[in-house]
């Protein structure tokens, strides 16, 4: 009897031992692991434009990173960028540059986004939204190698890729013909969609299902871009304005067409928009002026690199914008709630949370 006691109390635990086994919580995220790739501009340039140019970026010179890194890392940000911040929600680490060297773990993705990136091909250094397809490309060979190409193909299959990208394509137009016509706008943003969507369906072809947006901002409201105080450039938020509309509905027919594609879109325009008109709202209190830089609004020139004296705020939080073009740690850490979790209002018609549990 005591012998058959002693059997049944081991029994016993082992099967506790097993059962709090199957729930160890790093058995569990192990299972519930996904990567998430990164491709865009300046907002989500974890620092790849410091590998790139051969004259030192802005973003690598004080004040940028004071607030989180405590210097500066290449982030166009006091602090973190939007991508940091959707890193952390999904149980990630941040995700160094792409062009960062040393050893990159892939299982977790990557992050290509770069300053100056445009979806069509720029006349400079900067790398272009193809340029980032390129180093995709070269990421699905690693996991092939390493992985093998069943568990690459899951890992890439599962995994979220979010987009920023566009503004510098309009921004440049403008820039370029500040007269441009109404007509020749809708070509242009055609365009744009139509190179967009070429680059989506490449990323599909490698793997890529469950693909996340964030919209074109209201880009001639910008410290840098407004014409003064209280107007925007309607030239460029209204290019804005059409490239978000087209973008829903080529993201609407790639599901369409292609089996299995998912996709996510946040309102970055009118998300941006709200906190400049009401920053109170939102915990800010300046919304028009940027917290770093030279001019009216501290609109430019923001850091050391330029070798003049530049306005640097008490507390970047308290600002929607830190430099002239892009928006403080405090509100990126509010566009990327929005991104995550956010509802319908703002991120439909899955916001990235839902994307991640698919």
């Amino acid at each position: 009897m005591a012998s058959l006691f002693s059997v049944l109390c081991r029994l016993l635990t082992i099967i506790l031992k097993l059962d709090s086994m199957r729930y160890r919580p790093e058995l569990k995220s192990e299972k519930e692991h996904k990567a998430l790739f990164i491709f865009g501009d300046s907002l989500f340039d974890p620092g790849n434009n410091v590998y790139i140019n051969t004259s030192r970026e802005a973003s690598t010179y004080w004040p940028y990173g004071e607030t989180f890194f405590k210097h500066p890392t290449g982030r166009y940000s006091d602090g973190r960028v939007v991508p940091d911040f959707i890193a952390t929600f999904a149980g990630l680490p941040m995700l160094p540059p792409y062009l960062q060297p040393g050893y990159h773990r892939f299982t977790d993705g990557a992050n290509f986004a770069s300053a100056g990136a445009c979806v069509l091909s720029p006349d400079t250094f900067d790398i272009s939204l193809r340029d980032q397809l390129g180093y995709f490309k070269d990421v699905v060979k690693s996991l092939n190698q390493e992985l093998g190409n069943i568990k690459a193909k899951s890992v890439l299959n599962n995994a979220v890729y979010v987009f920023s990208i566009g503004g510098g394509d309009y921004a440049t137009l403008v820039l370029h013909n500040p007269n441009i016509t109404e007509s020749y706008k809708k070509v242009f943003v055609k365009m744009v969609i139509g190179n967009l969507t070429n680059v989506l369906k490449e990323v599909y072809s490698l793997g890529g299902r469950k693909i996340a947006f964030q919209s074109a901002g209201p880009l001639g409201c910008a410290p840098h871009k407004r014409i003064d105080y209280d107007n925007c450039d309607e030239n460029l938020s209204s290019l804005a304005r059409q490239h978000n509309i087209a973008l829903s509905a080529a993201l609407e027919e790639l599901e369409k067409e292609l089996s299995g594609f998912r996709y996510s879109i946040f309102d970055y325009y009118h998300a941006v928009l709200d906190r400049i008109d009401n920053p109170f709202k939102y915990g800010f209190k300046v919304g028009k002026v940027a917290c770093c830089g030279v001019g009216r609004l501290r609109e430019s020139d923001c850091g050391e690199k330029y070798g003049r004296t530049f306005e640097l705020c008490s507390n970047p939080l308290e600002y929607v914008w830190f430099d002239g073009d892009h928006p403080g740690e405090g509100a990126n850490h509010q566009f990327a709630k929005l991104i995550w979790s956010g509802s319908p209002n703002f991120t439909w018609p899955y916001n990235v949370q839902q994307l991640f549990a698919y």
